[in-house]
């Protein structure tokens, strides 16, 4: 997948996690989810970006870090939606726990691979 798919891979989570957000049931408890949710998903993406403009390896390496906890969390808070059995869209809700793991599994891996390319060098 090249850094431009990746962009958009992100921003469309991002997007979709807002779409997500918006018809999910309100309530004072379920605005807080919905609110740190909102953050750490549109921060992936945001972060990414970051990411491509890294200017060494330990620049990329270190965005690169924050990217994959921000999609960690976001799945954390997808889970928990879950686990809590928020009313919402439950077919949606299972696409983007799906894809927030694959987010996270795409940049751990990435993550791995930097620091694996630098410990021989």
């Amino acid at each position: 997948m090249t850094k431009e798919e990746l962009k958009k891979r992100t921003k469309d989570f991002a997007v979709r996690t807002f779409k997500f957000l918006i018809a999910i049931e309100k309530n004072k408890a379920v605005d807080v989810v919905s609110y740190q949710l909102f953050k750490s998903s549109s921060s992936v993406a945001a972060n990414y970006r970051a990411v491509c403009r890294g200017k060494s390896d330990a620049d990329f390496l270190n965005k690169l870090k924050i990217v994959d906890e921000e999609a960690d969390e976001s799945l954390f808070w997808l889970e928990f939606i879950k686990e809590l059995q928020i009313n919402c869209d439950k077919i949606e809700l299972e696409k983007l726990i799906k894809e927030a793991d694959e987010l996270v599994s795409i940049f751990s891996a990435g993550i791995k691979t930097i620091k694996s390319r630098n410990n021989k060098n």
